[in-house]
């Protein structure tokens, strides 16, 4: 909720934010968070190269996914303005990405947060709402520094936790689970 007398923040305060951050506004608050540490970068990579050529480009995978990196979404009437580490949509829902808009506005079918010190309390709680009121699938949170991988499925319009794999294990996940994914590799340096 926002203070007597303090205004929204809006799409405004997102492009006037220094380049070096990530610019968010959450129910109408301006949250702004340092690039991530390159454990996190190296893991969002790491997971976008397992995805990528099974279901986005269809090579050795059942494809049918859009999945977009640092993807800006402008979510619900007065938009919640997100910017979540990995977004994907069934290729049902949006044939093609609109390459020329600055942001998308149609909620995916899966997010993935990649959590940080900095951004953790948010992801697991404002950000998941939000998700979840926007009828989101799926949601992921990798941790990188307890190499764990939570994976939620939208049931009701609750989250409901459907598995958590820890350390250097392979594991199918939903939505994903028509492969194998090496967690061993998110963790690598």
């Amino acid at each position: 909720m926002i203070a007597a007398g303090k205004r929204r923040a809006t799409y405004a305060d997102v492009l006037a934010a220094p380049s070096n951050v990530v610019a968010e506004v959450i129910r109408g608050t301006l949250y702004t968070n340092p690039r991530p540490a390159a454990r996190h970068a190296r893991a969002g990579s790491r997971l976008g190269t397992q995805l990528g050529g099974p279901f986005d480009l269809g090579e050795g995978g059942p494809g049918g996914w859009i999945n977009l990196y640092e993807a800006e979404l402008h979510l619900g009437e007065d938009p919640d303005i997100l910017v979540p580490d990995w977004a994907g949509w069934r290729r049902a829902r949006m044939p093609r990405v609109p390459l020329d808009d600055a942001f998308i506005t149609l909620a995916p079918n899966w997010i993935c947060e990649i959590l940080s010190a900095s951004t953790e309390a948010i992801d697991r709680s404002d950000k998941m709402d939000i998700y979840a009121r926007e009828n989101v699938e799926h949601v992921w949170l990798v941790d990188p520094s307890d190499k764990l991988l939570e994976a939620y499925r939208l049931e009701s319009g609750r989250w409901v936790r459907i598995g958590a794999w820890r350390g250097d294990v392979s594991a199918r996940v939903e939505p994903f689970d028509a492969i194998e994914l090496s967690l061993s590799k998110l963790w690598e340096a």
